[in-house]
């Protein structure tokens, strides 16, 4: 789960980690309202979307009056932008955060990662930050230091002065590095994220420093234990059907293929998809049932792939372990009762319960195609989708 950075700097208050001032708008008279209480010389208009690269693409802009506040967040909200990381279609723009400005000394970068390789929490720092830390780790990765801590044990003061050494801080501007470093790591592992970055992290003319943005995705497979950030979950810029997909547990990714699958566990899935490709076709998404499905499960599944216009045939691909195949086979025909299927059906089953959902597929009457391997009907989709 993504946080915008407006949300990710209230989590970095609640931590003691410095912000410049500022509040989120989602109306022109909002951020006019915000820049006349903050009443400030220099202001920052920034758009709330849930993609970097927003200073490149024109959401990041600089205001010295209140005016120019008005006329910034005019032009910004309702706009869309389109950044490296949206690729050719532009998000739109409902918030914008607006700030007051800060002298600029020297910009740093800070941030930390789940390195599932180490089994461990890796926090890294740059003296080269900003926009282009992208290009800092591709081309001179030298320049950026890192040290890994587990989550049970904390990033050490050691590790955190390493880290504001190797940045050529020193005496208090050191210390609050210090402070700053091990309070992001706090909140990391107490909020159960996959990143935290400050990226700028700026040095003022007066030694202090300020995390200018910040950025917190949380793991999505601990909302459960965080319902505060999972109630402020925005969704507008997620595929509707990853949305849908969401409320009855299925894991839903779109691709850019034309065959719907639908599969039971994450290997059966890269296999399904693999073997698609070989016989000469593409996935249209990866949809994984699990391994609990209901029949209304797999009647929104199928909803949510017929719902892709992309969608030229699906293939069903269950192998029954604690997902029994009748069950599937309910699915199949309930869906078939609430939604039309209009596209060619490939299923293939295997496993428990095997010969039962053979025998209510077969005497439902739907059109679909049987299949015994994972070859066969990978070979019987990309057929019909080739002869539609």
């Amino acid at each position: 789960m993504k946080l915008h950075e407006y949300q990710s700097k209230e989590l970095f208050r609640q931590y003691g980690i410095d912000v410049p001032p500022g509040e989120v708008a989602d109306t022109v008279e909002q951020a006019t309202d915000i820049a006349t209480r903050l009443d400030a010389g220099l202001y920052v208009v920034k758009a709330q979307i849930l993609a970097g690269g927003r200073g490149k693409a024109g959401g990041v802009k600089l205001a010295r009056s209140v005016d120019e506040v008005t006329s910034i967040a005019a032009n910004l909200i309702g706009a869309e932008l389109k950044t490296y990381q949206s690729g050719d279609k532009g998000i739109p723009v409902h918030k914008v955060l607006v700030t007051t400005g800060v002298d600029i000394e020297k910009e740093f970068y800070f941030g930390m990662v789940l390195d599932r390789a180490r089994g461990a929490v890796t926090a890294m720092a740059s003296s080269e930050g900003g926009v282009e830390i992208e290009e800092v780790a591709r081309k001179t990765p030298e320049k950026i230091v890192k040290a890994s801590f587990l989550p049970d044990r904390g990033l050490t003061r050691f590790q955190a002065m390493k880290l504001g050494v190797a940045l050529g801080l020193q005496g208090d501007t050191l210390k609050q590095a210090i402070t700053m470093f091990m309070a992001a790591a706090k909140l990391f592992v107490e909020q159960d994220a996959s990143l935290v970055e400050i990226n700028p992290l700026v040095l003022m003319p007066d030694g202090n420093l300020s995390a200018v943005d910040a950025k917190v995705n949380i793991d999505d497979n601990a909302l459960f234990r965080h319902q505060e950030l999972a109630d402020i979950r925005d969704t507008s810029e997620d595929d509707p059907n990853e949305t849908e997909a969401a409320k009855f547990g299925l894991n839903y990714i779109k691709l850019d293929g034309t065959i719907g699958c639908m599969v039971n566990g994450a290997g059966l899935a890269m296999a399904t998809m693999d073997t698609i490709k070989l016989y000469g076709a593409e996935p249209a998404n990866f949809l994984d049932v699990g391994g609990g499905a209901t029949v209304e499960n797999v009647s929104a599944a199928f909803r949510i792939l017929m719902g892709d216009p992309d969608v030229k045939a699906i293939l069903v691909n269950i192998f029954g372990g604690i997902m029994r195949c009748d069950v599937i086979a309910e699915g199949i025909v309930e869906a078939s009762r609430r939604i039309d299927i209009s596209v060619p059906l490939v299923v293939r089953l295997s496993g428990t319960n095997v010969d039962e959902g053979k025998k209510i597929l077969a005497a439902s009457g739907i059109a679909m195609t049987p299949a015994d391997t994972i070859a066969e009907a990978a070979r019987a989709v990309v057929d019909a989708v080739q002869k539609a």
